[in-house]
């Protein structure tokens, strides 16, 4: 390595190390130094950057590989008293150390315990690097070679960065890219924001560089093999100030200059100084254009995750001037994360009524319908959430415009079941509303998804539903993660919970391919991910956004880390996937600032035709 001298003390022996190294090949251009746990002498570097508990220094003498970070950490409480940014220093010791706060993160080369600081000279000029100017761009779609072109390939988990250690390519990976700036003072130019907030007033930014899936409102969405490795975190400010709690997805910032390291499982930039708005996006949540026909040639279904609703919940009114407001007060409506008359609080509670009736009464008050609904109760803590909630699916509708087909409402350890009748082999349900299954084990600490079976007034054929709440992904590792591909918390879980409810689907469809199906609610999955691929292959329905065709950037109905994404869907069989159909994800909250949010979910709208007259049948059995 250029500019290492070794001598060797005794044949066989390990070589010690005895001259300068310069911050570059301490570095390498690998994620773990070759030289960790070793001590180097006579390292010398500008100080750029000064934190609470410790120093940035970044080499005189630079090398001209774009893998290898010019700057380092020094991690000292005391070293920071003693010099100023400006100052060129020489460290005659330190100690090269990786540090993580997780076995699940990435590590930081650093150097500990420096002695014999000498301050060469002060007052330097120190000049950021600006990224994708006076760097490479970040790339925008391949976060690491050990993700083997898909960061949601199963099985995960089948490969750690810090175990393989591999050469850095950053111009073709995202996280090679940050990781090869590690240390280094930057400027983000043109900075936007992508979301809300964090709790800790962390905001996830894109610069002025190319980007991918840029969606309608200015963030990204991610999509199959593209999770958008070209973003990045702007944390806590080195000088302590605080970053504002206003921001929100589209606002155009002032440009961002901070030092490049790796915080709780993401690579982040440390703004010297607290990030600053410069022009608030203007962005507003327009209502859906959906509206009900009011009879069964454009009934409208909606599906909102209303996140942890009880009567007595502060968002309850917010809740139902969204439904009328926005949703325009659907014909159907699926709703998830209802909670028991008691909350939050493991009394043993488990009906919803009051829940429910608070709700349609705040819906009539808004000015919405006097809407009624339909829900099974769950087993006392068995079906997960926030302990104590009990939450469930369950079904808000307009009785002037439809009810329950013969409604049969099953208990909630009564499995469901696909009813063919022998003379005409039409389906129906056993029981109206019933669970699917909700003894298997896949279940456990899960809602179980609620089938119903509805006629319109004026319909002439029945149409059926799903209400799906699967298993969160809690337990995930960071897509900024050692591990590769990274966790999908409880994918297995959600496979199984897929096949099950495809499987049934599948009995109505197999029995009336022309049967109306809609399963809609929040699947905690991505559509391009196993288990909906598996659900859409098992069950014979289609995701509603693939069917009408939605730009793959605008589909997203929620924000988490630097993604827009899809968590909630509505699927369709395919008589349902036709020209009539349109479907609008309304996003009152991922546009909006963190004071104005109220669900972590945006609500969906879709219009559709359910008439199910004889001329349909037969068209779609010609098919």
């Amino acid at each position: 390595m250029k500019g290492v001298l070794l001598c060797w003390a005794v044949a066989g022996l390990q070589p010690l190390l005895s001259a300068a190294l310069t911050i570059a090949e301490i570095n390498g251009n690998r994620y773990i130094s070759s030289y960790n746990g070793k001590t180097v002498s006579d390292v010398t570097g500008l100080v750029t950057a000064k934190s609470s508990a410790g120093i940035y220094i970044r080499s005189t003498t630079p090398d001209d590989d774009e893998a290898t970070s010019e700057s380092i950490y020094v991690f000292s409480s005391t070293i920071g008293r003693t010099v100023d940014v400006g100052d060129i220093i020489n460290l005659g010791s330190a100690k090269v150390s990786e540090y993580r706060s997780s076995n699940t993160y990435m590590y930081l080369t650093e150097l500990t315990t420096p002695s014999d600081i000498t301050v060469v000279s002060s007052n330097n000029a120190v000049t950021p690097l600006v990224i994708g100017k006076d760097t490479l761009s970040p790339p925008t779609e391949q976060f690491t070679s050990l993700d083997e072109g898909n960061i949601y390939s199963v099985p995960n988990a089948q490969h750690n960065i810090s175990a393989v250690n591999p050469v850095l390519k950053p111009a073709e990976y995202g996280l090679d890219f940050w990781e090869s700036l590690t240390g280094e003072l930057v400027t983000v130019k043109a900075p936007t924001a992508l979301k809300i907030p964090s709790s800790y007033r962390d905001t996830w930014v894109i610069g002025d560089w190319k980007v991918t899936g840029k969606n309608d409102a200015g963030s990204l969405t991610m999509s199959a093999k593209d999770s958008n490795p070209e973003t990045i975190l702007i944390g806590a400010p080195l000088d302590s100030t605080k970053n504002p709690t206003t921001t929100k997805l589209g606002d155009a910032l002032e440009d961002i200059t901070g030092v490049v390291t790796n915080t709780y499982g993401f690579y982040t930039i440390l703004p010297l100084t607290a990030i600053k708005i410069k022009t608030p996006s203007s962005l507003t949540p327009p209502p859906t254009s959906l509206v009900s026909s009011g009879s069964c040639n454009g009934l409208t279904v909606g599906t909102y995750n209303v996140e942890n609703l009880a009567p007595t919940s502060a968002h309850m009114p917010k809740v139902a001037s969204q439904i009328v407001k926005y949703l325009k007060s659907p014909d159907l409506l699926f709703i998830q994360e209802v909670q028991d008359n008691t909350g939050a609080t493991d009394d043993g509670v488990v009906s919803a009524n009051k829940t429910l009736a608070t709700l349609i009464s705040a819906i009539k008050s808004a000015g919405g319908p006097n809407y009624e609904y339909v829900t099974i109760e769950p087993v006392n803590d068995e079906d997960g959430g926030q302990p104590g909630g009990n939450i469930r699916t369950a079904y808000l509708y307009n009785p002037s415009l439809l009810s329950l087909k013969y409604p049969n409402p099953g208990s909630s350890t009564d499995a469901n079941e696909v009813i063919v009748d022998a003379e005409t082999g039409q389906p129906s349900l056993k029981f109206n509303p019933g669970r699917v299954d909700p003894l298997n084990a896949a279940w456990k600490a899960t809602r179980k998804p609620l089938v119903a079976e509805w006629i319109t007034k004026d319909g002439k054929k029945p149409f059926f539903t799903v209400n799906v709440h699967m298993t969160s992904k809690g337990g995930g590792s960071s897509v900024h993660g050692d591990v590769r591909p990274p966790i999908n918390g409880g994918v297995a879980k959600r496979t199984q919970q897929a096949e099950i409810t495809a499987k049934f689907i599948s009995q109505i469809l197999q029995a009336d391919p022309s049967a109306r199906v809609i399963a809609a609610g929040d699947f905690n999955e991505f559509a391009f991910v196993k288990p909906l691929t598996t659900f859409a292959e098992v069950s014979g329905l289609k995701e509603l956004d693939e069917a009408l065709n939605t730009p793959v950037e605008n589909r997203y109905t929620y924000s988490y880390d630097m993604n827009a994404q899809a968590l909630d869907h509505m699927y369709i069989s395919p008589v349902l996937a036709s020209s009539k159909s349109k479907f609008q994800h309304i996003h009152v909250s991922s546009w909006v600032t963190d004071s104005a949010v109220v669900s972590d979910h945006d609500p969906s709208v879709a219009l559709f035709d359910v008439c199910g007259g004889a001329d349909s049948i037969k068209r779609v059995h010609k098919l």
